[in-house]
């Protein structure tokens, strides 16, 4: 199982995904069960190589709308039209695995974490550090004991 999470550090909320993965890597638990993490600013086509080999993945972003303190989300492959591949969703990721390697994306689900200001330089706000605390347990649960439900913590 891949954790990918996306997110710049430099600009307030956006942090959310990257924090996250920082404290599920104080758990050495989730190592030994397999679970492998990864961060980047944004998904980018590169990331099809990071989901070879994948169980199922778990994309954790920030959000700028939605429910508080997070949306915990089947995500399908859609196809997006864009003029670049800079920048991706993650849905069109999925679909670019299967376009590049022909093979069936893994099954994936989107944990978005309720953001509220991101402004650059701007530090987490309250409200998105009590979101993330939230989701780090809701997730640190549900990758211990195996279940893939939709309900929050």
């Amino acid at each position: 199982m891949l954790i990918l999470a996306c997110g710049n550090p430099s600009r307030g909320d956006d942090a959310l995904g990257p924090l996250l993965i920082d404290r599920l890597s104080l758990d050495p638990d989730l190592a030994r069960r397999g679970i492998a993490t990864l961060t980047d600013f944004q998904l980018q086509i590169e990331h099809v190589i990071d989901l070879q080999g994948c169980a199922r993945v778990i994309f954790v972003d920030a959000a700028l709308s939605g429910p508080e303190p997070f949306a915990f989300l089947p995500l399908p492959p859609s196809p997006e039209v864009s003029f670049s591949t800079h920048a991706l969703a993650p849905g069109t990721l999925l679909t670019l695995f299967r376009q590049v390697t022909g093979e069936t994306p893994p099954p994936a689900r989107l944990l978005a974490i309720r953001g509220y200001g991101f402004a650059l330089g701007a530090p987490l706000s309250e409200a998105a550090s009590a979101n993330l605390d939230r989701a780090v347990r809701f997730l640190t649960r549900l990758l211990r004991y195996g279940g893939v439900g939709g309900g929050q913590d």
